[in-house]
């Protein structure tokens, strides 16, 4: 159909498309060179120093705002490290409060302990002196308690009462009847 066109056209007097015309090619090249020079001014003068400026300044702001998160970096770092150390030294700190009061409280500790223990040692003593004299006062009573159950146990025995100086000599010599 495009050949019955294309005869048609040429039947009736019409030309061909001009941009396909031998004819007309020395003219479309000097307009494409033209307008290829035009377009290289325009963008060697005019677009690629802008686009060429852009992306300088964009390398720069870049270039700067990575120099500026390097030192913020640096001073978080900083930062973290006195932290660190702030935290060490409360923690040092701390520890040596814990250790003086653990320290004081154990001398408190043992103070109290030494008082009590003396305090203790003093009743005993007492209590050791208080047995001893009931014992002495025991012992002393023993011998009278001993003479009167003896002179009982004779008079029951017997019928009558011994005398106090039998009964005494009696006492003090237990292997002689």
């Amino acid at each position: 159909m495009a050949a019955t066109n294309a005869t048609t056209a040429a039947a009736a007097g019409q030309s061909k498309f001009p941009p396909f015309q031998s004819e007309y090619y020395p003219s479309q090249l000097v307009w494409l060179v033209l307008t290829f020079v035009l377009l290289y001014v325009l963008m060697a003068r005019l677009a690629l120093p802008r686009i060429g400026s852009i992306l300088a300044e964009r390398s720069k702001r870049i270039a700067d705002d990575i120099a500026a998160a390097q030192r913020l970096k640096e001073r978080s770092d900083a930062a973290y490290a006195a932290y660190e150390k702030a935290l060490a030294d409360a923690r040092a700190h701390a520890q040596g409060i814990a250790n003086t009061t653990r320290e004081r409280q154990a001398a408190a500790a043992e103070e109290t302990n030494r008082r009590l223990e003396a305090e203790l040692h003093e009743r005993l003593a007492a209590a050791e002196k208080s047995i001893a004299a009931t014992r002495a006062a025991a012992m002393g009573n023993v011998g009278a308690i001993a003479a009167e159950g003896a002179a009982a146990i004779v008079e029951r025995l017997i019928g009558k009462a011994p005398a106090a100086h039998e009964v005494a000599a009696a006492l003090a010599e237990p292997g002689k009847s």
